[in-house]
């Protein structure tokens, strides 16, 4: 892909990045995939990734002013999607 800012190439890269959800309570999320321009930096964020990131921000505590959370999916889900059985 091609960076509409600069025209720069665009590479998939993992990054950390706050969204601001409220006046009063930013969320970053960690671990986040995003294509970034090497050019000027600039980033896009793909449809089915911010899906997900929409997800996890209406699932934030609404009395946090700051949460720290990361983008991956927690084995345990990976676990209940697969049917395979936990390990103890």
């Amino acid at each position: 892909m091609i960076c509409h800012k600069c025209g720069g190439k665009l590479q998939k890269v993992v990054t950390d990045l706050p969204f601001k959800v409220r006046q009063d309570c930013i969320v970053i999320i960690k671990d986040l995939p995003v294509l970034q321009c090497e050019n000027c930096n600039e980033y896009v964020i793909e449809d089915a990734v911010m899906e997900r990131v929409d997800k996890i921000l209406q699932k934030i505590d609404s009395t946090a002013e700051l949460e720290i959370v990361s983008y991956a999916i927690p084995k345990t889900s990976l676990l209940k999607e697969s049917g395979l059985p936990a390990r103890g």
